[in-house]
């Protein structure tokens, strides 16, 4: 009889599990995970463009160090600001002959207190600055979109899940 009995009981638990389980257990890759939103994200709001005065540095820095830990190189389109986050991306415009170009925020500074940013050579170069040494400049910070805003709507849910 108590045979019989544990059979019975572990038929139960075995319905019971299966009944509990659900039919489908592969994962919908559309329906996401908990606290998901399928709505995109967008990146932070660009701030006000600054104005101020812009310098350069070069060959004295070339190969050392930057804040960013990549070795400065003098030629490349890069940036030391004091507050704008490292691998940001920034339009400069020289205000004298309105000239732009792009630059990556690498490293900080510039020390000077009445500077803005401090532009590598390649970058002043390009804004006609070499000269002068220092020029107005309007500085504006570019709205990056992310990986997901690249990709397409496709790919939109395997970067929010943060799993490939």
């Amino acid at each position: 009889m108590l045979r019989v009995f544990s059979q019975i009981a572990a038929a139960l638990v075995f319905s019971i599990a299966l009944g509990a389980a659900p039919a489908d257990s592969t994962p919908n890759p559309l329906q996401g995970t908990p606290r998901q939103t399928n709505q995109t994200k967008h990146a932070i709001k660009t701030r006000k463009p600054q104005v101020g005065k812009a310098s350069w540095y070069g060959r004295f820095f070339q190969h050392k160090q930057t804040a960013s830990g990549e070795p400065f190189d003098m030629y490349q389109f890069t940036a030391a600001h004091r507050t704008l986050p490292l691998g940001s991306w920034v339009k400069v415009t020289d205000l004298k002959n309105d000239r732009s170009v792009i630059v990556r925020i690498n490293d900080r500074g510039p020390l000077p207190e009445n500077r803005i940013i401090d532009l590598s050579y390649g970058a002043a170069k390009m804004l006609g600055m070499t000269e002068s040494g220092i020029d107005p400049v309007r500085v504006e910070l570019i709205d990056t979109p992310t990986i997901s805003q690249n990709q397409g709507e496709s790919s939109r849910v395997l970067t929010q899940g943060g799993q490939p």
